[in-house]
């Protein structure tokens, strides 16, 4: 073999290398990967239907990625933390019964029962917080059992019944848009800015990412790791309240059964977006790409005439999914940093 060729084949195998290294750098981080996905469906569902790209599709898409984002906050500040909240939809639908209640039955001012509710939503979380830390009991069972408490309440105050009667200008927020692009969209992104910016440059978000990643070792370290869990826990309800509200401004109704389904969206959207199960990470972008890519194959199964009742179960097999290529990813991250 000449020089020539044996430097040509060098350089093929050397690209070959840098394109697999490259996918192989893609993988670990997976805020990448969700957004690779994101392309890939939007791509296919924009050629396999053209009703797909049009304002009014968008325009919904967007919206109820938002909403996902609001709702995976709730489960993401509580996983980082290392725990989880199996309440959050609860949280929400009772958040949305005190909000409707407060407008439809009573006639008091959207303020009044926005702030009411915004309030219910923090004391669930704090009473979640307060159970698990004073008790030491796991979050899993606490959450589990505050389910079934919240949802006896929306059931008793509610009494099944939807509140229609809400103010016209309540759901401006839910409805309206700037240039096009929806008020939720909008601030779901302050807030996700918000979000990355603390837990990047603030105490508190350090604190909560180290008592996620390692409690003992945060503890030792000076940090009061019972706060930070009853923080997780009390901000957790206040993103399922906020959720609960921007969801009533949508549909501009208060619906008893609002949030449901919450449980699965927020433990998909979290852990799709690279909140690690065992805590010490987030991923701003990598929440919203994730609920993107929830909304897209939602939105797509409607397109492609999937029958909607299978929908739980390709959320459930999303679920599995993303739990298992974490697991992979994990090891291929451990297995990286103790190569030499």
């Amino acid at each position: 073999m000449s020089n020539s060729q044996a430097d040509s084949k060098a350089q093929r195998h050397g690209a070959w290398n840098s394109v697999g290294g490259s996918v192989f750098s893609a993988f670990r981080q997976s805020d990448a990967s969700v957004v690779l996905a994101v392309l890939f469906l939007f791509v296919l569902f924009s050629l396999s239907n053209p009703s797909f790209l049009t304002s009014f599709n968008l325009f919904n898409i967007s919206r109820t990625a938002a909403l996902f984002v609001f709702i995976a906050l709730g489960q993401a500040i509580v996983i980082v933390a290392g725990g989880m909240n199996l309440s959050l939809g609860a949280i929400g639908g009772l958040t949305v019964v005190v909000a409707g209640w407060c407008m439809d039955t009573m006639g008091w001012s959207p303020w009044v029962g926005v702030s009411l509710a915004l309030l219910t939503g923090m004391l669930c979380g704090m009473f979640n917080g307060f159970i698990v830390v004073k008790i030491r009991l796991n979050s899993f069972v606490v959450t589990l059992a505050s389910l079934f408490i919240f949802t006896g309440l929306i059931q008793g105050i509610s009494q099944g019944f939807p509140y229609s009667n809400i103010p016209k200008e309540f759901t401006i927020l839910g409805r309206g848009d700037f240039i096009g692009i929806p008020y939720l969209l909008l601030l779901a992104l302050v807030v996700l800015m918000v979000m990355e910016y603390v837990f990047k440059f603030r105490i508190v978000g350090r604190h909560l990412l180290a008592t996620g990643g390692n409690p003992e070792a945060a503890r030792l370290s000076g940090i009061r790791t019972d706060r930070v869990i009853f923080l997780s826990h009390t901000l957790s309800g206040l993103f399922a309240a906020i959720a609960g509200l921007l969801w009533v401004s949508r549909m501009g109704s208060a619906q008893p059964s609002t949030g449901a389904d919450w449980l699965i969206i927020s433990f998909a959207v979290a852990i799709i977006g690279g909140t690690a199960l065992n805590g010490g990470a987030f991923s701003a972008l990598g929440i919203l790409a994730s609920a993107l890519l929830l909304t897209l194959i939602r939105n797509g199964l409607i397109m492609l005439n999937v029958n909607v009742y299978f929908e739980q179960t390709f959320l459930g097999l999303i679920v599995l999914l993303a739990v298992s290529i974490e697991s992979i990813r994990q090891a291929l991250n451990n297995h990286t940093n103790r190569s030499p």
